[in-house]
């Protein structure tokens, strides 16, 4: 049988054991970034499955203004098909895009009908593809930045991801001049 000593000092080490188990199982499901997500949506970083779609290596090609564009891999490990219909973020207005032939010339439009991510496949948000166009950038977006991106589902869910912004030439874009423009008043 236990001393009373001994019994007095384990209490105080049981509720401690108890306390720094809390904690790390807390600290376990936390992706490490804050999120202001709302309840039923959820947040994903580069790799984390968590939410509606997994974001694979999500980044942001660095702009000093005007506009931007976003992009990643989705992975969709679910049985059904995921629709995702806007996107927002709060250094600009933001939409899908995607580049088509039109007149026998490559143009950059919005994507209607939004980006279908099938069931157990992947999509690709890519320079020259399918892309998140962030328009109006209402700050400079530097190397290193990280922002937070939120899709928007067919079925009303949203999925939160961060993306760190790079610097990067590879595709030269160029816009139209007025292409993304804030419609006139």
């Amino acid at each position: 049988m236990p001393s009373t000593t001994s019994r007095r000092f384990l209490r105080p080490a049981a509720l401690i054991g108890a306390a720094v188990l809390t904690a790390s199982v807390t600290a376990c499901g936390s992706s490490g970034t804050p999120s202001a997500a709302p309840p039923g949506s959820a947040s994903a970083s580069a790799s984390a499955a968590v939410g509606v779609l997994t974001v694979r290596d999500p980044w942001v090609k660095a702009a000093d203004k005007g506009m931007t564009a976003a992009f990643a891999t989705l992975a969709n490990d679910g049985d059904t098909d995921v629709t995702i219909t806007g996107v927002t973020t709060d250094v600009s207005r933001a939409e899908i895009h995607e580049m088509a032939m039109t007149d026998g010339t490559m143009t950059m439009r919005q994507k209607q009908g939004g980006v279908v991510v099938a069931a157990r496949s992947r999509a690709a948000l890519e320079p020259g593809g399918d892309h998140l166009m962030l328009m109006d950038l209402t700050r400079p977006v530097r190397a290193g930045d990280q922002l937070d991106i939120t899709l928007t589902f067919a079925d009303g869910r949203t999925q939160t991801f961060t993306a760190v912004a790079k610097p990067f030439t590879g595709a030269q874009e160029t816009y139209a001049p007025g292409h993304g423009a804030s419609p006139a008043s």
